[in-house]
C-alpha cells in the first residue's frame, strides 16, 4: 500500500492567507504533519484528536461538525491550507470573521440559515462533549433551554431561522 502525500503550498503564499508568520506557519506544519503524516486528515482521524481533548466526554458529534467547518471543499479531508487558514480566523481574524466562520460551523445543512433542528444538534453536542462532569449538573431540559433562548436573542424577524446577519448583530 503506498501512502500519497500531501504538500501544502508555500509558506509565502499561506503567510499572504494568513494572519500566522512564516516561523508560526512552520511550527503549525510540524504539529499538523506529526499527527497526520501523510499531510491530509481524514474525519475519523479528526475526531481521535480532538476527543483527546475532552476525555470526560463525548466529542465525536461535535468534532464531526468541527471537521465540515475546516473541510471547505467538502471532499472529506482537511488539508494543512484548510486547517491554518479555519485557525488563523478563529484565532487572529476580525470579529466579523469570527462570527461568520461559528454562522457556517452551525449552519450544518449549508442552506445559508440555522434553523432550531441544527441549533438542537450543535447544542446537545457541545453537551456531550462536555460530559458529566459539568457544574451545575445537567438536567434532560437544559439544551432545549439554550435552544430557546438563542432563537429568542437572534431570530429577530421571528421566521423561525437565524440568517447571518441576525447571528452577527445578535453577537456584536
Amino acid at each position: 500500500m503506498t501512502m500519497v502525500c500531501h504538500r501544502p503550498e508555500g509558506l509565502e503564499q499561506l503567510e499572504a492567507q494568513t494572519n500566522f508568520s512564516k516561523q508560526e506557519l512552520q511550527i503549525l506544519y510540524r504539529g499538523f504533519k506529526n499527527e497526520c503524516p501523510s499531510g491530509v486528515v481524514n474525519e475519523e482521524t479528526f475526531k481521535h484528536i480532538y476527543a483527546q481533548f475532552f476525555p470526560h466526554g463525548d466529542a465525536s458529534t461535535y468534532a464531526h461538525y468541527l471537521f465540515n467547518a475546516f473541510d471547505t471543499t467538502n471532499n472529506g479531508s482537511i488539508k494543512f491550507k484548510d486547517f491554518v487558514v479555519g485557525l488563523s480566523i478563529l484565532l487572529r481574524g476580525t470579529l466579523r470573521e469570527k462570527l461568520e466562520w461559528t454562522f457556517h460551523l452551525y449552519d450544518i445543512n449549508r442552506d445559508g440559515y440555522i434553523n432550531r433542528e441544527e441549533m438542537t444538534e450543535i447544542v446537545r453536542a457541545i453537551y456531550d462533549m462536555m460530559g458529566k462532569y459539568t457544574y451545575p449538573a445537567l438536567k434532560g431540559d437544559v439544551p432545549q433551554q439554550h435552544v430557546d433562548a438563542f432563537f429568542q436573542k437572534m431570530d429577530k424577524n421571528k421566521d423561525g431561522v437565524v440568517t447571518m446577519e441576525e447571528f452577527i448583530i445578535a453577537c456584536q
